[in-house]
């Protein structure tokens, strides 16, 4: 058997190597490296992937989210409300920014923001809405894209997990992640589903205005060289990484799809297993998939992650690390109670949900490349272990 990894990527090199090679070669020969063409050719790719009228790129996922609060000219103290149970990133930009977040309680079954705990946050201060597509799963956009048309708020989406992924509406529409909002964003860290061989980001939208916008900020708030007509910063995706991700863009799908078979197989193998939660999919606003249906669209498995019910998550985490099987956990600690982001405001009765899950979740090797061999060896190791 092959050595398990947590994220594959030299086994997922092997088989685009002379498409990547191909673009790399590309920019070096032209020494195109800032701005140059496969930058424009990878957006323009992207825009058709997503059928989205406006792709910027940028020079990480963080900077997307910066940057598409600052384009939407959001102003200090405006209250930010997103998810309590996830990365840093989400808050920190917000914080940077010196407005106000607020964080609310998730989901117990998709992990991302609670609907009635949004709805109780908003007050005349709020701003925004930020929900985050967390581990690959799009959030209720039914009832976000409802709420902010109700109170008049803007909905940036986090991304960073979900590229590829639909949202089924109600009506029967689908649509991308990140494409639903005022604007999405997303990164291309290198274990994302899309992910280049270093940093990178982009900003999605489907508002002129607000493009053009956005693409002043990431240079600099240059449109004319030298001219700065708005605050900008220097956020570009250098195009080497666009050449890496021009090449993987067009295997997207099938790496989503490889992703759903081997959360199928985990899911399967722990069906019958009382202190094993699985993920869910959830392919619109009411609709949940416990085995993951034959034509699941709406989760694209960047992370599959458990929740040990019986105390054993701990010593679960340990025993797989010494058996040679990676595995994470994400996120041990809540954003409520992270050191930088503790506020008066926050009771620890607010949070039911995600303080479950900082104590039970454990996200398992999760890749293109799994081998059933591999599966079968994790999936034993943990049930025998478990019980």
């Amino acid at each position: 058997m092959k050595k398990i990894q947590m994220v594959d990527l030299q086994g997922q090199y092997a088989k685009i190597k002379e498409d990547v090679n191909n673009s790399i070669e590309q920019v070096l020969s032209t020494s195109a490296y800032i701005n140059g063409p496969l930058v424009h050719e990878f957006q323009k790719d992207l825009e058709k992937y997503l059928d989205v009228k406006h792709v910027i790129p940028c020079a990480n996922g963080t900077d997307a989210l910066q940057i598409a609060m600052m384009g939407l000219g959001l102003e200090q103290g405006d209250e930010v409300i997103t998810a309590d149970f996830t990365f840093a990133a989400t808050v920190e930009v917000i914080a940077l920014l010196k407005l106000t977040p607020v964080l609310v309680d998730v989901d117990a079954k998709t992990f991302n923001i609670d609907i009635d705990a949004l709805k109780k946050a908003i007050t005349p201060k709020t701003k925004a809405i930020v929900p985050v597509h967390l581990f690959g799963q799009v959030a209720n956009m039914d009832a976000i894209m409802e709420i902010a048309k109700e109170h008049n708020l803007y909905v940036i989406e986090d991304n960073a997990q979900a590229i590829g992924a639909n949202y089924t509406f109600k009506n029967g529409k689908k649509q991308k992640a990140g494409t639903i909002g005022n604007v999405g964003t997303t990164s291309f860290f290198p274990s994302k589903n899309l992910g280049c061989y270093g940093d990178g980001g982009a900003i999605f939208t489907n508002d002129d205005k607000l493009a053009h916008t956005i693409r002043g900020i990431v240079n600099h708030g240059m449109y004319t060289r030298y001219y700065h007509d708005v605050v900008g910063v220097n956020s570009r995706l250098d195009s080497i990484q666009a050449g890496v991700l021009k090449a993987k863009l067009p295997n997207l799908n099938e790496y989503c799809n490889a992703r759903r078979n081997a959360a199928r197989f985990y899911n399967n193998a722990f069906a019958e297993n009382s202190n094993i939660i699985t993920p869910t999919a959830k392919s619109n606003a009411t609709n949940h998939c416990n085995q993951i249906c034959d034509v699941c669209d709406c989760h694209v498995f960047h992370q599959y992650t458990l929740q040990i019910t019986n105390g054993k998550r701990d010593a679960l985490h340990k025993h797989l690390l010494d058996k040679g099987i990676p595995n994470a956990i994400y996120y041990p600690v809540a954003l409520h109670a992270q050191k930088a982001y503790t506020d008066k405001r926050y009771n620890e009765s607010d949070f039911p949900v995600t303080n479950q899950l900082i104590e039970t979740v454990i996200s398992l090797p999760m890749h293109t490349e799994l081998e059933n061999e591999q599966l079968e060896f994790i999936t034993k190791t943990i049930i025998n272990f478990v019980g």
